[in-house]
């Protein structure tokens, strides 16, 4: 990638994902006057957790008592990492944006009392819907683009390369501003190479210099059918649960949060969609996520009359909060022109140590897309010089064909098999506990160096390289959060400290590859976070 790209463009903002707050930050760019630039792995319109089902949003109407409850609520699931300012925020925005969702031509479902409920959409329709809007405001869409590495100068970021799956070609994008909006990082088993989530934008941020924040909280499981890939748990509200024997050990309604996890630990775990007894009903559940059933329909199961087994999904940083540090209410970055949305970016501000589930992660990719957005439009209109006029360097540095140490090949494969086995167990990710971790971390550790020999040739091997250096990384800085954080809070458990700390009400920071580093950013109860003038341990090595 140090030649000269095959095809090079030029604009105001370059958005990196198509998901969700990929959509929203390229049309809230655009619609600022930026000319904008959206590249995606994938396809825009079917990219991100949102594409395959439905969702739900955090729909609050403009009731001061209300949101003042529901703030506090949150700031008191969220361990004291979240902050009321922000989660209003968060509240008015998803609640104007959701308007202009209806104004675009989104047709909302009628409630019990007939007026329109707006807390949920379905995802195929809504990503159908943003393409459209996203197109008509004028931005540029680079479908199947996959973004390799960063672009950078003194005055900081100014671009990003990458490749072209449709034609093999490389592809360079310079811009003022870049928001890294891509998914989180999940560790999915399928599909390497594809439109998967790898933490890819994050690895692209450190490189930059860019902290990440809030790692530990990336615990997060999901279930669905051992044959599916599609996690939905609300549809198993409707289930009851049987042992391998048969013997019921659930029957329907409220499940402790450890329900799944302790039972899979015990053996197989049967489900059965007993609690949808009316066609009515099957009906509804099929219509709210009509994806979720492919799998059962081509097994030849009805889901609703035979039992079928059930598995549990780690989705590490999409359902935890962890990400790129954002430093401004503009989800600018530390790097001057970076900027982060969506499952990329640390959601502690609004969300603090445990997940929001659909309603806050959806309505955050929302915000965040559209803070972004306006945030990197006006930096850039900020600017004297074209961007194609700077002197820009790439930025990458690890999993790429220009970086290689070694002649020796990246053994991919082996590497994304190697992390899998330290984030899929139970046994080592969601029953944590500070031996195994630190076992695991070591033995990830050791599989750094084989991400900086060299690249196969073609498109696919340039791409699942780079996902694979993501991976490592994201998971050594997972579990490098989770030893440092000695207690029990939000989404993060340690046998040996049952109980939260409050010595540790504040946040991690991390920041390196190679070496990773830490510092704590401390929360002000009401308000903004502020770093401390003296920092205890400050960029100590772990």
């Amino acid at each position: 990638m140090s030649a000269p790209a095959d095809e090079t463009l030029s604009a105001d903002v370059l958005v990196i994902g198509g998901g969700p707050a990929g959509a929203w930050a390229a049309w809230s760019a655009a619609s600022h006057g930026a000319r904008t630039v959206l590249a995606d792995k994938g396809y825009l319109g079917t990219s991100g957790a949102t594409a395959p089902g439905g969702t739900n949003f955090l729909y609050v109407e403009p009731d001061d008592a209300k949101r003042s409850r529901m703030v506090e609520e949150r700031l008191a699931s969220g361990g004291g990492l979240s902050e009321g300012p922000w989660i209003y925020r968060l509240m008015e925005q998803a609640y104007l944006n959701i308007h202009l969702v209806e104004q675009w031509g989104y047709r909302f479902p009628l409630d019990e009392h007939g007026n329109l409920y707006k807390a949920h959409m379905q995802g195929p329709e809504y990503m159908e819907l943003m393409r459209r809007v996203v197109r008509k405001a004028g931005v540029h869409v680079l479908d199947q683009h996959p973004a390799l590495e960063l672009l950078s100068d003194e005055h900081g970021v100014g671009g990003a390369r990458g490749v072209n799956r449709l034609n093999g070609r490389s592809w360079e994008v310079r811009a003022h501003a870049v928001i890294i909006a891509t998914g989180g990082c999940a560790f999915l088993s399928k599909g390497l190479g594809c439109n998967v989530q790898t933490g890819d934008g994050q690895l692209m941020a450190s490189e930059l210099g860019v902290e990440m924040s809030g790692m530990e909280f990336s615990r997060q499981y999901a279930t669905t059918a051992a044959f599916g890939t599609i996690t939905r748990n609300r549809l198993l509200s409707f289930a009851s649960f049987y042992n391998e024997q048969g013997k019921l050990v659930h029957e329907g309604g409220p499940r402790g949060d450890h329900f799944f996890a302790v039972q899979l630990d015990k053996g197989p775990l049967f489900a059965q969609l007993t609690h949808a007894d009316t066609p009515d009903k099957r009906e509804i559940l099929r219509a709210s996520t009509p994806l979720w059933f492919v799998p059962f329909d081509r097994a030849g199961i009805d889901p609703f009359t035979q039992k079928f087994p059930i598995a549990m999904r780690y989705e590490g940083t999409i359902r935890g909060t962890g990400g790129i540090r954002i430093v401004g209410e503009d989800c600018s970055t530390a790097v001057q022109g970076l900027y982060a949305a969506g499952d990329a970016a640390s959601r502690e501000k609004t969300a603090g140590a445990r997940s929001g589930g659909g309603a806050y992660n959806a309505s955050w990719a929302i915000a965040s897309g559209t803070w972004a957005g306006q945030g990197a439009a006006r930096y850039a209109a900020s600017q004297k010089v074209e961007a194609r006029q700077r002197e820009l360097r790439p930025a990458g540095r690890h999993g790429l064909e220009h970086t290689a140490v070694t002649t020796d090949p990246i053994p991919v494969r082996e590497v994304v098999n190697r992390v899998q086995q330290e984030m899929f167990p139970l046994r080592i990710n969601y029953f944590r506990s500070e031996p195994v971790l630190a076992a695991s971390l070591e033995r990830l550790n050791q599989l750094w160096p084989l991400v900086q020999g060299s690249v196969s040739p073609g498109v696919t091997a340039a791409v699942q390289s780079r996902e694979a250096a993501a991976m490592v990384v994201n998971a050594r800085w997972m579990y490098t959060a989770a030893l440092l954080r000695k207690e029990t809070r939000g989404m993060h458990t340690m046998a040996e400290y049952p109980v939260a700390d409050e010595r540790l009400a504040h946040r991690l920071l991390l920041s390196g590859t190679d070496r990773i580093t830490y510092r704590p950013e401390y929360v002000k109860a009401r308000g903004g976070s502020v770093l401390p003038p003296v920092i205890v341990k400050e960029g100590q090595p772990i």
